[in-house]
């Protein structure tokens, strides 16, 4: 059920008043200490950002699909870091028990991700598994009523933090595609499960990554999702694609912020007695970067009303995610560019900026993955 444009509109506007107000100015003691406050995560639970896409019956927001990307536009403004925290609840780390668990899973786990009691981490890239999910090593052998899972997860955001791990691994032993994957729930604390020493990263400082290993791990038969084995890839991909969307929106949010920072910038910069903002060649650049944003809204919105009615919408997240993810890397290059040397110095948080925006063309799919899945969509259904 959507929310009235009213409600939405007043969400928005408190949303945007904290993002401005409390996460902008903390980016930099986010960035020095590689973590967020205690007190920041607490707020970001009041606020309900950990709730967006939970059903209402489970504790959360229950926001439709058009709704959850204005609110991760505004929220994209801030430092990405500030929404990973919550944004794996949102999205990965909860949708494959929204869209595909069983009435029991939900009812144990749903309400505490909506509350940021437990927190979601999804796990599906490996050392020589990411993109091709059909090559995972990762096993779950049955054992009476449990499975065993053996296997190392790569890169998996928010794992120290997490309570709850979705695991995806191969049930079907002989297999060697994606059909013989399922989709299991592992508690943190689990015998067997434990996790690496966070990565140093490029950016997005305060959002962990880390290994998560699993030696023997016992897991009850319970808790694959959906009950049912070798499901496991249909599941991550209606994730996936929902998640592409709203990644989408994060990546216009922060270029909408970006290109405003460099706007005022390049107003109060002087050089040959004149503001570099009535300099043309500057002014191209920020033309540019304005259509890109305005591109990529539309798409965002189109893309949403579209799943929201009920269509298959796997090529417009993959081309959403492609437009929008390249194109923050784009706004924000150009912004660096206008700063000039400034752009390259941190105390102007540009630098920060630019270096946690490369992340976008990666996760969720490579925008070299996304160019495989719209051209194959296409070549498929064209005569």
């Amino acid at each position: 059920m959507a929310l009235d444009q009213d409600t939405l509109k007043q969400l928005c506007e408190t949303l945007e008043r904290y993002v401005h107000d409390r996460l902008i100015p903390a980016e930099r003691e986010v960035a020095d200490t590689d973590k967020i406050p205690d007190d920041i995560v607490s707020e970001i639970r009041d606020l309900g950002l950990f709730s967006l896409s939970i059903p209402e019956e489970f504790g959360g927001l229950g926001l439709n699909m058009q709704e959850e990307v204005e609110v991760a536009m505004v929220i994209g403004e801030a430092a990405p870091a500030f929404r990973s925290i919550f944004g794996t609840n949102v999205g990965i780390g909860s949708q494959a028990i929204v869209l595909d668990g069983t009435p029991e899973q939900k009812a144990t786990y749903l309400p505490k991700l909506a509350s940021g009691e437990l927190i979601g981490s999804f796990c599906l890239t490996e050392p020589e598994a990411g993109s091709d999910a059909g090559s995972l090593r990762t096993t779950a052998k049955r054992d009476d009523e449990d499975y065993i899972l053996n296997g190392t997860k790569r890169f998996i955001t928010n794992a120290p933090y997490a309570g709850l791990f979705t695991v995806m691994a191969r049930t079907d032993l002989e297999s060697n595609d994606a059909r013989g994957v399922s989709a299991f729930l592992v508690e943190a604390g689990t015998p067997g499960l434990r996790i690496g020493k966070p990565e140093k990263k490029m950016g997005q400082q305060g959002a962990p990554v880390a290994d998560v290993i699993f030696e023997d791990c016992r897991v009850p038969a319970v808790n694959i999702i959906g009950g049912r084995e070798n499901m496991g890839f249909r599941t991550a991909m209606k994730v996936l694609d929902k998640g592409r969307l709203h990644i989408s929106a994060v990546c216009t949010g922060l270029a909408k912020r970006v290109l405003r920072d460099t706007v005022r910038y390049a107003k109060e910069r002087k050089q040959f007695g004149n503001a570099i903002s009535d300099f043309q060649l500057i002014q191209a650049m920020i033309a540019d970067s304005q259509m890109e944003i305005y591109a990529a809204e539309c798409m965002i919105r189109d893309a949403a009303k579209a799943r929201d009615s009920g269509e298959d919408t796997k090529r417009k997240a993959s081309c959403t995610k492609l437009f929008a993810s390249e194109m923050v890397g784009r706004v924000v290059d150009r912004a660096v560019q206008i700063y000039g040397g400034a752009g390259y110095i941190a105390d102007y948080g540009i630098e920060q900026l630019y270096r946690d925006a490369r992340l976008f063309r990666i996760y969720e799919g490579t925008s070299q993955i996304q160019q495989l899945i719209i051209a194959k969509d296409v070549i498929a259904a064209t005569d």
